[in-house]
């Protein structure tokens, strides 16, 4: 490591603008009197970043350390989070049980084109892919490491701060001044009466010989780096929630008198009912002219809360134990636990069942018993009547041909639901087959003996309910909370520091702020005019 050797002897190392020691100007060829001096943010210490330069450690360290590099990765993790909110993610598209295939179409069929690049390029599940996290844990890795290429260097500085001042450290500073000073009036009462009156003014006092350094709002000094300290604790929130158990935010879809299973959870939630009401007249403060329409008042799903006591043992039929029961309604979820139950979604007046009535052509279109085919669990069979059942042969909720002329299904969505069945009469050796589309019976042999005949279906509500746990929520908050401290402690408070130096018949008065120079120049004045100093004050903060 290169070293800088300074008129008083000591040694600095490379990247020192002031010497550690006496605080002189280390390079010679800036002159002390030009205006712009060395940054003094850190008494001219040298950063790690700015000393070490020949690992591949350090080069990564350097790399990191570079305020333009945090700036350009959090530009970057902006745009890119703008980008993922163009489009509703995932986990918030309304399709029940959705299948990647499910997906896909939906982007297409929604967006059009760019919905379907949406897709393509991953950013239906952005905030959870391997690139934007790499985005945030080298955001966090360079607030880790500018802290520390900072702090230590400002902690030295500010731990040990030099009184006595050299003479090139005090001229270059914005605030200034100096005046004769003969040594017969008692240097000692100057800096006594000085030390006094910046006491009251708040300051601390430093004294070495016939020096005072006072300096006020040190503290401040840290609030870049508590803000630092909250906003690495908020992305190590943010980091948890993609460990397996301290995070869920998905969306199951359950059917009126379903029960289904919280995906990631040993829960199961049933659909008691789900109801939509309405505003009254009376119950409005004004009369609207709704012309026909209503206003909803509440949205609700009554639910029952089980937990799966298998749920440890694999391949065990589910053993549920009722645990809550209520409503869930809009902004006042379900909880237990860490769980949280959201109503966030409905679909009314869906298809659930065909029903059809089975009849006997040959007997006078005689009724032999009713069929209802479930669209969501289709029976694979079932018994109308004595000695006549009704097998599922196929079934395709949303039906169509494929290049093949085959049947598939475009969904497990039951939009276009098509049934292909087979009745069988046990006692006659009869079996006959037959096939419901489109609001059509199609039967295999028009001249056997049995027939169907359309019912009225059976129509369901299917309510959506977002299921959330966040364990890191707490880290956030108070990540959040650190960070608000750092700014407050930044933003209302200044790093103040006067210096009042004797020597060579000359007293020697300088200031230095981080911020709020006009401030610093009132309380300077106004110490000048209290302490009767005819001092002619340098001014180069409007320069």
């Amino acid at each position: 490591m290169d070293q800088r050797k300074c008129e008083c002897g000591h040694a600095n190392p490379f990247g020192t603008l002031l010497c550690e020691s006496c605080g002189k100007l280390l390079d010679t060829n800036q002159s002390i009197q030009q205006p712009q001096f060395p940054d003094i943010r850190y008494e001219g210490m040298a950063r790690r970043s700015q000393t070490f330069a020949s690992t591949p450690i350090n080069l990564v360290w350097n790399f990191f350390s570079s305020v333009k590099v945090a700036i350009y990765i959090i530009l970057v993790i902006l745009v890119a989070s703008a980008i993922g909110t163009i489009f509703p993610q995932q986990m918030y598209i309304p399709v029940p049980v959705p299948t990647e295939a499910d997906v896909a179409r939906f982007y297409s069929e929604t967006y059009g084109i760019w919905g379907q690049l949406f897709y393509r390029l991953g950013l239906h599940n952005l905030y959870s892919s391997w690139w934007f996290v790499t985005l945030l844990v080298m955001l966090g890795t360079s607030l880790i490491i500018c802290s520390l290429d900072r702090v230590i260097p400002l902690y030295k500085a500010l731990n040990k701060p030099r009184v006595n001042q050299h003479l090139s450290f005090l001229k270059g500073q914005k605030l200034f001044g100096e005046t004769n000073f003969d040594g017969t009036a008692d240097s000692r009462a100057l800096l006594e009466r000085s030390e006094k009156l910046l006491k009251k003014k708040g300051y601390r006092i430093f004294q070495s010989g016939e020096a005072i350094l006072a300096e006020k709002g040190r503290f401040s000094r840290w609030g870049p780096y508590v803000n630092h300290i909250g906003l690495i604790i908020f992305l190590i929130g943010v980091l948890m929630r993609n460990i397996p158990g301290f995070y869920l935010d998905t969306y199951v879809w359950v059917r009126e008198g379903e029960t289904v299973a919280l995906p990631d959870t040993p829960y199961y939630i049933k659909n008691l009912g789900y109801k939509t009401e309405y505003w009254k007249e009376e119950e409005m403060a004004e009369k609207l002219d709704l012309k026909g329409g209503t206003i909803p008042k509440n949205y609700q799903t009554d639910a029952v809360l089980y937990l799966n006591k298998n749920t440890e043992l694999p391949g065990a039929n589910p053993d549920l134990v009722e645990i809550q029961r209520g409503p869930i309604v809009v902004n006042h979820p379900m909880k237990y636990d860490d769980i949280s139950l959201y109503q966030s979604g409905v679909q009314e007046m869906e298809l659930g069942a065909l029903n059809f009535s089975l009849i006997d052509k040959q007997a006078g279109n005689k009724k032999l018993g009713t069929i209802k085919l479930d669209l969501y669990e289709p029976k694979p069979e079932q018994l109308v009547t004595d000695g006549v059942k009704v097998r599922v042969l196929d079934y395709f909720p949303n039906f169509y041909l494929d290049n093949n002329g085959k049947p598939a299904t475009k969904s497990n969505l039951p939009k276009n639901p098509m049934f292909a069945i087979e009745v069988q009469s046990v006692k006659e050796n009869i079996r006959e087959k037959m096939a419901y589309l489109s609001g059509q019976v199609i039967l295999k042999d028009k001249n056997g003996r049995f027939g169907l005949e359309i019912e009225m279906p059976d129509f369901v509500d299917i309510s959506g309910i977002m299921v959330r746990k966040d364990r890191a929520v707490p880290l956030i908050y108070f990540g959040a909370f650190i960070f608000m401290v750092g700014v407050v402690m930044g933003f209302f408070w200044q790093h103040r520091r006067i210096w009042i130096q004797l020597g060579d018949g000359h007293l020697y008065l300088a200031g230095h702020t981080n911020k709020n120079w006009f401030g610093m120049r009132r309380e300077v004045q106004a110490f000048m005019e209290e302490m009767k100093l005819s001092i002619s004050l340098e001014d180069k903060t409007k320069m």
